[in-house]
């Protein structure tokens, strides 16, 4: 069962499997300073959507190095690509701002047991 996917990268156990989502949206006011009263506030529209990712990988269970190395690979060409989780919901068209990582329990060759990641993504307006 796939959780989510960007793209083309499918979020479940053979790739990564997320456990954490956080969704921060904010939306912008332009302020203009009053005497004796709380500033006026005039709407002007959205601000950043930004969403991030996280879970533990588990070498037995999933190729977390080779997914990792191809979320980086995705992230330097600066595409956008549309966010979708596994009931269907679109979030929109994302592109990948961080990659963070720790691997630990490392065997004799190096390779890790266990690698920790979160994925920073920002929404962009289509088009």
């Amino acid at each position: 069962m796939i959780l989510m996917s960007l793209g083309m990268f499918a979020f479940h156990v053979p790739t990564l499997a997320h456990d954490e989502l956080q969704r921060r949206c904010d939306w912008r006011h332009a302020r203009s300073a009053r005497i004796g009263t709380r500033d006026a506030l005039q709407f002007v529209g959205p601000g950043e959507d930004s969403i991030s990712v996280s879970g533990t990988s588990f070498s037995e269970l999933s190729k977390g190095v080779l997914s990792l190395d191809e979320l980086r690979g995705m992230a330097p060409t600066g595409e956008a690509w549309p966010l979708v989780d596994g009931a269907g919901r679109v979030f929109g068209e994302f592109v990948i701002t961080a990659i963070d990582e720790r691997q630990k329990y490392l065997l004799d060759d190096g390779t890790p047991r266990r690698i920790d990641f979160a994925i920073d993504l920002l929404r962009v307006d289509e088009g």
